[in-house]
């Protein structure tokens, strides 16, 4: 692929990345909550869940999605039960005096596993990657299919690199707030408040 073409998806990615969303609002909120470490741990699940929606895209599954009414409100149905899950569990939290603010509960895996069914679960992502990728490829360059997983990869390390940066900075000014209970009990609730807003906003969202 033509390196103007990387570079230029790259910036695209970037500031994606950094718009306002679902996945980097997660990683903000567990970052704060939980430290640097739960936010890191979840980024690496969100980016593994990219992976399935890049193999969907490129298998043609999130065609299905977008022309399906059923498979697309079953996967939000999914995706919105499980943030008012979190959303009800943060609500519920007692605050957890820990020295640096990083979690004493959830283990890595654990949380990894929360970022993976967090994206899976939004066909969103995969209608977006199909209406994104394809921007980018050229088929006089070469394999459709390889200029796509190309850019997924891209796509993948951004993601990586920019959560991984909202990780640590929400994780730095969660763990001077870790140490007050009360200070504790607020950020739970907005928590889960935030939760609960993107369960009703992918439970609202339309193919």
């Amino acid at each position: 692929m033509p390196v103007e073409t990387i570079l230029a998806f790259t910036l695209a990615s970037v500031l994606l990345a950094f718009a306002p969303g679902p996945d980097n609002l997660f990683v903000l909120t567990q970052s704060a909550l939980k430290g640097v470490k739960a936010g890191i741990f979840v980024t690496f699940g969100l980016a593994t869940g990219l992976i399935v929606h890049t193999a969907a895209v490129v298998l043609g599954l999130a065609a299905l999605i977008q022309v399906s009414v059923v498979a697309f409100t079953v996967l939000k149905l999914v995706g919105a039960a499980y943030l008012l899950y979190l959303a009800w569990g943060a609500f519920r939290a007692k605050p957890e005096i820990a020295g640096e603010g990083e979690d004493t509960g959830l283990t890595g895996f654990q949380y990894y596993r929360r970022g993976i069914i967090m994206n899976v679960t939004n066909p969103k992502v995969s209608i977006f990657f199909l209406a994104f990728l394809p921007q980018f490829v050229d088929p006089a360059v070469g394999s459709l299919t390889m200029q796509m997983l190309t850019l997924a990869f891209v796509f993948f390390l951004v993601t990586i690199v920019v959560f991984s940066l909202f990780a640590l900075l929400s994780g730095f000014l969660g763990s001077r707030l870790a140490r007050s209970e009360k200070a504790q009990n607020i950020m739970n609730k907005i928590a889960a408040f935030v939760f609960a807003g993107l369960a009703a906003k992918l439970l609202v969202s339309k193919a």
